[in-house]
Order: structure tokens, then sequence, then C-alpha cells
């Protein structure tokens, strides 16, 4: 049974970072329950095979981006916990900044919430992606 922190790391890096829809479809099978919610600013999304299709396209649209966490995972009583990252093509400025906040039950991640950050401040240090 995997931790929240890890859950969050696996979701970010190889369910919406993966390009190969093979590998994110088997982990998909390890870490998201089949009746998984995905809701982000454009949609909500069910079931494990629809957020599969959806972090496909969303990676086909920025292929050559990588997500770079920006802090720890925060943990609720191994029940929920939250991920703060940035989004951008490697040795760029970050594109983009969001937040994931999940839910889990028995190990697996039973929903996805997604909030865009936004731009990172440019003023800020520039973080690495």
């Amino acid at each position: 049974m995997a931790d929240i922190a890890t859950l969050l790391e696996r979701n970010l890096q190889e369910i919406f970072g993966e390009g190969d829809d093979a590998l994110r479809r088997k982990v998909a099978e390890d870490i998201l329950h089949e009746d998984v919610v995905f809701v982000e600013p454009h949609g909500i999304y069910r079931g494990r095979e629809e957020i599969v299709r959806i972090a496909g396209v969303i990676r086909a649209m920025h292929p050559n981006f990588r997500y770079t966490t920006i802090a720890p995972a925060t943990v609720l009583h191994d029940q929920a916990g939250r991920m703060e990252w940035v989004a951008g093509a490697p040795g760029e400025p970050p594109a983009y900044a969001g937040t994931d906040f999940i839910v889990a039950r028995d190990g697996k991640i039973s929903a996805i919430y997604l909030f865009f950050d936004g731009a990172p401040d440019p003023t800020s240090p520039q973080i690495p992606v």
C-alpha cells in the first residue's frame, strides 16, 4: 500500500508526465481506483480509463514539458495530500505552476483535484524544470 506522498509523486510523474500510453495505463492500474475522479478547471473526468486518456491529451499538448515539485508533499492523516509543482521545457523558466490535491482510500487515489496557480513569479529565483 503506497503512502500519500508516493501517490502524489507517481500521479504527477508517471500519469501526467508520462508520454507512453502503455506505461501510463500500467501505473494507473497500480495507483488509481477504477472509479477515480479528476477535477480540473476545464472539466471533470470520471474513471481510470478516462483519466488515462485525458492525461495523454494533456501530455501531447506539451510533450517536452517536465514537472518539478517545489515543496514536499503535505499529508493529512494518510487519507489526503497536496503537492505543488511547476511545469516547463527543460532549461527554460517554468511555463506554469499548479497544486495537486488527492484523496486516497485503501492505498490508491480516489480523487484528484488540480489547481492551476498561474505562471511563477518572474522576480523570484528560477526553479529548474
